[in-house]
């Protein structure tokens, strides 16, 4: 049986090289080599499997939601799966113009530079609510990465005329270069800061 040649991402971007530096998150980002960043929610049942998921298409699942602050589920983008990829391709080529890099590597980058290492949790002790500050599970630090770079990029693009795969792209620019002005790097500072406010 011939060997399956080397599958690229959106058949342009090789997912071979790309390096995860951060070594909590080694486990919990999947660069698995697909054409097309889509498993039809095979993943969705079983627990702890979107560990497996690609990192774009765990991205475009997020950015699936869309509205601004308490209208995010309105369902005006539930489902529309094949518009967001189409999205997310658009947004990694301009990553690819404006700084020559392999656009996944810049999205490794940018989950590693939003994702959180400390949360906080209540905890009600004899009628009494606490915060304590939290470590961050690998999986749920890269799903608050996410989260953070959807809603960073569905507020910006809200009611406004320039397109959202400009927004993605200068976002992810932005996160992957760990700029404190990026939305999600703001988000992950802001959360961190006040957990350490609670230790």
């Amino acid at each position: 049986m011939p060997e399956t040649q080397n599958l690229m991402l959106f058949r342009k971007w090789d997912l071979d090289g790309i390096e995860i530096k951060d070594p909590g998150l080694k486990t919990a980002i999947s660069l698995r080599k697909m054409i097309t960043p889509y498993t039809y929610g095979r993943s969705a049942l079983k627990r702890f499997n979107k560990a497996d998921v690609n990192i774009v298409e765990r991205l475009a699942n997020k950015l699936m939601h869309f509205g601004k602050k308490y209208a995010k589920n309105t369902g005006r983008m539930t489902g529309k799966k094949a518009r967001i990829l189409n999205t997310i391709k658009a947004s990694l080529e301009i990553i690819h113009l404006k700084t020559g890099k392999n656009p996944i590597e810049v999205l490794v980058r940018a989950v590693e530079h939003s994702a959180p290492n400390e949360d906080t949790t209540r905890i009600v002790y004899g009628g009494t609510v606490y915060h304590v500050s939290v470590d961050v599970a690998p999986l749920r630090r890269v799903d608050l990465a996410l989260r953070f770079i959807a809603d960073g990029v569905k507020e910006a693009t809200f009611s406004n005329p320039k397109a959202i795969e400009e927004y993605l792209a200068e976002h992810l620019i932005l996160a992957s270069e760990n700029d404190p002005n990026a939305p999600s790097v703001k988000k992950k500072n802001e959360l961190e800061r006040i957990a350490q406010a609670s230790r």
